[in-house]
């Protein structure tokens, strides 16, 4: 097993420890364990590329690591009244959108990559998430949220521009 795909089954391990944290009401502590999560997503990627080690359970494990990361902070910051229920929904729905389409796209034998578009998403959930879990107040607070609802849209307009490009793969 490659270094990559060891770090992504740490980040899904990570997890756990994440929510457990946040129940906890150990937000400093939580947030500590999901900015190391989260520099895992980016280690284990640039790894695989650097040692040229992609492997398939790589391709398949680590979006779905991302998905449960972020989708289990922002359920804990609406658990905890940080973060409104509808704008879950909106990341939930395109997560299940894009997979759903990656799997039609891969019985078609088409691959579907992350794209640039994506992967700012990501690192703007990550990065306002990180903020969120922090409890900063004032300008940084203002920034926080802004950031993620900025993270929001951009789910959204990924998931658009997914089911725009692979248009063709949803019709057949």
């Amino acid at each position: 097993m490659t270094i990559s795909n060891k770090l992504t089954i740490l980040r899904i391990i990570m997890v756990p420890i994440f929510v457990v944290l946040m129940m906890m009401h150990l937000y400093i502590e939580a947030a500590v364990v999901f900015v190391i999560a989260s520099a895992t997503d980016w280690l284990d990627g640039y790894l695989a590329r650097k040692r040229n080690e992609i492997t398939n359970f790589g391709k398949f494990a680590d979006p779905i690591a991302d998905k449960i990361l972020v989708v289990s902070a922002l359920a804990c910051l609406m658990e905890i009244g940080i973060i409104p229920a509808w704008a879950i929904i909106i990341v939930i729905a395109r997560e299940f959108i894009v997979s759903g389409l990656r799997m039609s796209a891969a019985s078609q034998n088409v691959v579907i990559a992350a794209d640039g578009f994506g992967k700012i998403k990501t690192v703007t959930q990550m990065v306002s998430i990180t903020m969120l879990l922090l409890g900063l107040w004032g300008i940084w607070a203002t920034i926080a949220y802004i950031l993620f609802y900025i993270s929001v849209v951009l789910t959204f307009l990924s998931g658009v521009s997914y089911i725009i490009k692979y248009k063709d793969v949803l019709m057949k």
